[in-house]
C-alpha cells in the first residue's frame, strides 16, 4: 500500500472566521488557497500519477482541497472519513487504513498536527513528536510492503506546496 497524506490547502483564518459565529469545520479555503491548490495538485499529479482511493475530514476546507486533487485525477470520487477530523484518535485511523489496504494508492486529506502525528506513528511507532511538518499544501508519499501499522512505513517522498506547485507540468 502507498499512502499519500495531503495537508488542506491554506483557509480562511480561524480568529477571523470565529467572529461570524460559525463552526470552525465550516471555515473554507481562501481564493489564494484554492488557487495554489489547484497548481499544487498538478505537481501532486506529477510525483504520485495515480491515486485508487481519496478520502477527506469532513471539514469543508478538507473537503474543498480534496475536491481539487479529484479534480487534477480527472474526477475521483472522495470519500469522507471522520477518522480524518483533528480530534480523530490514531487507533481509528489505522483501523480505517487496514480496512482499505488493498486499494493501492490511498490519498487522504487531513489538518496539522494530526497528520504529522499520523505520519510519525506509521513512521517511528511514536506520535508525540512529529518528525515532520506538513504546511497548509503539502504532501507527503509513505509505503507499506505489507502489514499497515505503527514503525511500518517508510518515508518515499515529502514535497513543500511551494515544490509541488513548481513541478506542475
Amino acid at each position: 500500500m502507498q499512502l499519500l497524506i495531503i495537508r488542506h490547502a491554506i483557509a480562511e483564518d480561524r480568529d477571523t472566521f470565529a467572529r461570524t459565529g460559525r463552526d470552525d469545520g465550516e471555515r473554507p479555503l481562501t481564493r489564494d488557497g484554492r488557487r495554489r491548490m489547484v497548481r499544487g495538485a498538478k505537481g501532486l499529479r506529477r510525483a504520485q500519477p495515480r491515486i485508487d482511493l481519496l478520502a477527506a475530514s469532513p471539514f469543508a476546507r478538507a473537503a474543498e482541497t480534496a475536491a481539487i486533487v479529484a479534480g487534477a485525477y480527472g474526477g475521483l470520487e472522495v470519500e469522507t472519513a471522520d477518522d480524518l477530523l483533528p480530534s480523530a484518535r490514531y487507533k481509528d485511523m489505522l483501523r480505517w487504513l487496514r480496512a482499505r489496504r488493498e486499494a493501492g494508492v490511498v490519498a487522504v486529506v487531513g489538518h496539522e498536527p494530526h497528520l504529522s502525528g499520523l505520519a510519525t506513528l506509521l513512521l517511528t511507532g511514536k506520535s508525540d513528536r512529529p518528525v515532520l511538518e506538513l504546511k497548509k499544501g503539502a504532501a507527503c508519499r509513505l509505503d507499506f510492503a505489507d502489514d499497515v501499522g505503527p514503525a511500518k512505513a517508510t518515508l518515499r517522498w515529502a514535497l513543500a506546496p511551494g515544490q509541488l506547485r513548481r513541478l506542475r507540468s
